[in-house]
This record gives structure tokens, C-alpha cells and sequence, in this order.
């Protein structure tokens, strides 16, 4: 068969299958990032203690823990540690040996084509050689510290050093999952994203809080509300002023006119004593006015769209005369912290005229965001609500379910979408919307809200939402919001083999899941149903870390073993580098591979066998 095949093709059918028989890369999961960027920076330049343990393997018996340390922080954070430091001579030949011993170690489960795509332009070569030591008895140590001195005398240590730590963090991890959520509670989800637009191979699971943004961006109004809201909420208006460029001063007119002070609307998060009083009020003005423009805008989806059946998220139009009061399911509440004086009683969900300007010119000055818009192209060039890989299933939220574990039916349009058809529909609406941003009101647009709060949702996973009860009716009980039954049956091994078999995958395979926080100070394990479950949420919020007890889990999957990483709390990045606080997370093996894991047994494996099979066909 082979006998009429070209060179060129033997050659490449010889080259795909010895790719095939090197060591499955290693993949690095992280979800739930909520706008902390550096705790999410830390966690990707030390990928999530992957190097430190690199190091302690290399460098066991040779550095002390201090040692060790700082050439960590020296790879995470090479331009406070490397760029514009006075070394001598010998300290740079020490540190370039220590850098290239490290990047050779970590590169050595890639093709040597591979890792020269990956190396800096200028310093191809030179990189080549340090990392291609084929001789045990290092015989080319003098060449080698040729090379070095030369690198010094030509003053580029420096940039060489810190070429070679970026190097480092980018062979440690070959692949990057990100499992939603971005967005919400922390202030800084655009920088998170500017990083993630330069990370070279990652997938991306679209979570509810990013849904409100791309929503917003998309043309539903009620979305925008939500996400200003939120920002307001947690006083984080330098995501939209500065982030965004987006103009609030009509709508902190617009508030401070019809608006008074109010403790239901105080700003989370942030000190009162830290905010000039008068922005302070601001803030809490502006966040009553665009919550109740967001109640009477869901009012009006709801209307328009029977088929949510969600009536019973409308409470503008059942509180008594003086909005004193109001009925839910037979019983009576009082409100307090009301503020419904632009609520009109014959027509509750209808936006005065300035509420309705107000609005739109918000929307199209987000809509005209070059920033806003990047970020949201990127997250819809790469997001999915979900994602098959190497056998197994990930996606942010959960697969809505009855009580005796069906996937739940919904019904839209006439239509009844379960299970991964669910997923599906969801996903065309997104892009549907995304595709017709200036189109406010049309089925596809209404779905991503829908997708944000309702109960058939594959993101929102509980039976209804109360954001009015919570702000305005005391009574704790009318606040509980009813998890859907998926978060019970993932618990248990036979669902989640029906699970994957839904999605085309076998038992040997895993779900990842974000979304929820793992209560670890309650007792709660991230590793459900035996593994077939892993919950990789946990608190890199810096607001749930009271409920947890830590800052998050993120799981590593490498040809020996998968395993999930619980982290501390991080402070910050200053803090970090000024302490060396190098403390290794906490590691907890999943489970370990029989024997090892190779590039063949991975989808890209099958792909290359694909590539064979065509060149031997030719």
C-alpha cells in the first residue's frame, strides 16, 4: 500500500504517528472567575501550582524552599522580578541555567516543531540549542555558557530571562478551559478577558453572567438593566465608566431627580468610609432607578412570551395602593425600602418617557463600545454553553431535570427541546441575537434573558429567581430560590453515565461543572458520583469565600492522573510577590491512569489517525 506513497507523504504519515505515541499535554480547568483578575492571573501564570511543583522536582536537594520560591515568583512575574534587576555575571548565568533546566523539562512532551512555533522570534534559535541537550555528561556546558555570557555581554539578559519565563507558563499548560462566568462581583472582568485573548489554546463555556453582558449587547434591554444593576450593586462603576467608556452622568441626573437615599440600594463590597459621600449617594440612587426600569422591562418579556410561563415574576401590579403592601400566594407582606414613585398603577410596566430615553441611549452607547464590543466577539468566537473533550462533557450551569430524573421538557413555540437539544436551541438563540444586535424584542433575544432566569434554563438552574423579594420584602422565607433537581442527581453515578451517553460520550469519561459554590466548611466535596462529577466553583470571589472557606478549585488533567486543586485565599498581587507567598494549594487526586495517557488516545489523537488514513487512501 505504502509502495506508491511520495516521500513527502511517508514522511508525514511517520511524523503524525509518532506524534500519536507522545504523552497526552496537560489541560488546566477554571471556572467562575467573577471579575477577579488577579487572583485569576495568579492562578494562570502558576497554573495553578503545576510549576512550583516542576521546580521542587528538579530542583529537590539543590534549592532551599526560599529558593525555590523566588525562582517561582521569578517565572510568574518576570517583570518585577527580571526586568530592570542589577545581577552580576555569574547570578544572570545562574538564573539562565535555572530558566532553561525548567523550560526544557516542561517542553519535553512536544514535537521539537511545536515548541519552535512557540519560542520569541529573536530568540528561536539560540532557545533550540540551550533546551536540545542530547549529551548526559553535559559536554556542551562550555558552549552553553558561550552562549549566556553573550546574551550578558550584549545586555539582554533581561529580556532573554524574561522571554524564557513566558515560555515556561505557556509549555506547562497545553490547553486552557475556562467554565464561565467572567463576569459579575469583581471589578476587573475586561482585563481577564484582554488576557484570555492572548492565551494560544483554550475553549471557553459560556456561564449566566456572561449571558447578561452578551445579552446586553445583543439588544435586549432588560439584560443592560440587569447588568448595570449588578455593577451597581457592587459599586463596581469603573468597569462601565473606565472599562467601557460608557457615559452615566443622564442616568445619575436622571436618579438623583427622582431618587432619594435608600440602605436596600447601598453599593456591596466596597467601604463607605472609601467613596466620596456624594458618590456614594449616587451610586445608590442610580442603582434603584435602573432596578426598577429592569422590573418593568422583565414585565413586558413575560407579556409578550406565554410560553416562559412566568407570570409569577411580575410584582409591580400586585402591591396595594401605597406599594405598602404586597400579596403573594395568599399571603400578605410588608415592603420596605420601596421606592416605586415612577410605577404607575394603571400601567405598572410601562417606562416613562425618560426611563425609555434613558435606556436606549445606554444600550447604543454600549452597543458603540469598540472595547465592549471586542470583548464580546471574542467571547462568542470561542463560547459555548458547552464542550466535548477528550470523552468528556463540560458546560457551567446544569441539564434542567423532574424530580424522578428525566430531563426536563420545555416548550417553546410549540416546540419541546430536552436534554442536549435543549443545549442546542439555547445556543442558536444566542448566536441568533448576537448575529442582530439592533433587533430588541424578537423571540431570540427575549430567550437569552430567558436563559439567565428561567426555570427550563441551562445556566440558571433553579426554579425562579427573586431579586424583588430580595430587595424589598423582609420576610427571608419568600426569598428561597428552589435548586433544580440535577443538582441532587449528580450526585449519583448512574445519572451521570445517562448524562454523557445523552451527549454521545461513554462511561469512562467525566462532567465538569462550575456555577455553584462547593460549601467545603459544610462538609461539601467537590468530586461527585464516584468522579463522573467534578465541581471545579468554590470561591475565587472574594464574596463567597466566607460560605466555602477557600478561593476556588481548579482541576488538572495530565497523561498520569487528573486531579483537583483547592486554593487560598488570594490577597493580591503586591502582596503576593512582597511575601513570596508561595504556599502550594492543596491537591486531591480524582483518580490515577492505569497506564499512561498518549496524544492517540486524545481527540486530537483521532484527528491525526483521520490525517493518516487520508494520506494512505490518496
Amino acid at each position: 500500500m505504502t509502495s506508491c506513497k511520495t516521500s513527502a507523504d511517508l514522511t508525514e504519515i511517520i511524523n503524525l504517528k509518532a506524534i500519536q505515541a507522545l504523552p497526552k499535554a496537560t489541560e488546566h480547568f477554571i471556572s467562575d472567575i467573577h471579575g477577579e483578575f488577579e487572583a485569576f492571573d495568579h492562578l494562570k501564570r502558576s497554573c495553578s501550582g503545576i510549576i512550583s511543583i516542576k521546580i521542587a522536582e528538579l530542583f529537590s536537594g539543590e534549592l532551599t524552599q526560599k529558593e525555590q520560591n523566588i525562582l517561582c515568583f521569578t517565572i510568574y512575574y518576570p517583570e518585577e522580578f527580571i526586568e530592570n534587576k542589577t545581577y552580576s555575571s555569574d547570578q544572570w548565568k545562574v538564573l539562565l541555567n535555572r530558566l532553561v533546566k525548567v523550560t526544557r523539562h516542561v517542553s519535553s512532551k512536544y514535537t521539537r516543531s511545536k515548541v519552535r512555533k512557540a519560542l520569541p522570534e529573536e530568540y528561536a534559535y539560540i532557545m533550540e540549542e540551550l533546551l536540545y541537550q542530547y549529551d548526559q555528561d553535559s559536554n556542551k556546558q562550555a558552549y552553553y555558557d558561550a552562549i549566556f555570557q553573550s546574551i550578558i555581554d550584549l545586555d539582554l539578559a533581561s529580556h532573554f530571562a524574561v522571554s524564557l519565563a513566558r515560555v515556561i507558563q505557556q509549555f506547562v499548560v497545553d490547553h486552557l478551559h475556562i467554565l464561565g462566568d467572567i463576569y459579575d462581583r469583581g471589578s476587573h472582568p475586561d482585563s481577564i478577558i484582554d488576557a484570555l485573548m492572548e492565551v494560544p489554546s483554550m475553549d471557553l463555556q459560556l456561564g449566566n453572567h456572561d449571558i447578561i453582558w452578551i445579552g446586553a449587547y445583543s439588544g435586549s434591554l432588560a439584560l443592560l438593566a440587569i447588568a448595570l444593576r449588578i455593577s451597581l450593586r457592587y459599586g463596581h462603576i469603573r468597569l462601565l465608566e473606565e472599562g467601557y467608556g460608557i457615559d452615566l452622568s443622564r442616568l445619575a441626573k436622571f436618579a438623583d431627580k427622582y431618587y432619594e437615599d435608600n440602605p436596600a440600594f447601598h453599593p456591596r463590597g466596597i467601604d463607605k468610609n472609601s467613596i466620596r459621600p456624594d458618590k456614594f449617594l449616587s451610586i445608590t440612587k442610580m442603582h434603584q432607578a435602573i432596578s426598577i426600569i429592569q422590573f418593568k422591562l422583565e414585565g413586558q418579556i413575560i407579556d409578550r412570551r406565554p410560553d416562559f410561563k412566568m407570570d409569577d415574576r411580575k410584582q409591580l401590579h400586585i402591591m396595594n395602593e401605597d406599594y405598602s403592601q404586597i400579596t403573594i400566594d395568599g399571603q400578605t407582606y410588608p415592603i420596605e425600602n420601596g421606592c416605586f414613585q415612577l410605577v404607575d398603577p394603571e400601567k405598572p410596566y410601562e417606562l416613562t418617557l425618560g426611563e425609555e430615553l434613558l435606556i436606549l441611549d445606554l444600550a447604543n452607547q454600549l452597543q458603540h463600545s469598540k472595547r465592549f464590543k471586542k470583548h464580546i466577539d471574542f467571547l462568542m468566537s470561542l463560547g459555548q454553553l458547552y464542550t466535548l473533550n477528550n470523552g468528556n462533557l463540560l458546560f457551567h450551569g446544569c441539564m434542567p431535570c423532574l424530580p424522578n430524573g428525566d430531563f426536563m421538557p420545555v416548550t417553546f413555540q410549540g416546540k419541546s427541546y430536552r436534554g442536549r437539544s435543549l443545549m442546542d436551541f439555547y445556543d442558536q438563540a444566542i448566536h441568533e441575537a448576537y448575529n442582530h444586535p439592533e433587533i430588541t424584542d424578537d423571540h431570540a433575544t427575549d430567550l437569552v434573558w430567558y436563559i439567565w432566569c428561567g426555570e427550563g434554563s441551562t445556566l440558571f438552574g433553579k426554579k425562579t429567581m427573586k431579586t424583588f423579594e430580595r430587595y424589598f420584602i423582609p420576610d427571608k422565607t419568600t426569598h428561597k430560590e428552589p435548586q433544580n433537581p440535577y443538582y441532587e442527581f449528580r450526585n449519583h453515578e448512574d445519572f451521570c453515565v445517562k448524562l454523557l451517553q445523552e451527549f454521545g460520550l461513554d462511561e469512562s469519561g467525566y462532567i465538569v461543572n462550575g456555577h455553584t459554590p462547593v460549601k467545603a466548611l459544610k462538609g461539601e466535596r467537590p468530586i461527585k458520583a464516584h468522579g463522573k462529577c467534578l465541581v471545579i466553583d468554590g470561591g475565587l470571589s472574594r464574596a463567597y469565600q466566607k460560605k466555602t472557606g477557600l478561593a476556588g478549585y481548579t482541576l488538572i488533567d495530565n497523561s498520569n492522573e487528573v486531579y483537583l486543586v483547592a486554593h487560598h485565599p488570594f490577597t493580591s498581587r503586591a502582596n503576593a510577590i512582597k511575601n513570596l507567598q508561595e504556599e502550594l494549594p492543596q491537591q486531591e487526586i480524582v483518580f490515577k491512569r492505569a497506564t499512561r495517557k498518549m496524544v492517540g488516545q486524545t481527540d486530537i489523537g483521532h484527528q491525526l489517525s483521520q490525517q493518516i488514513n487520508d494520506l494512505l487512501e490518496k
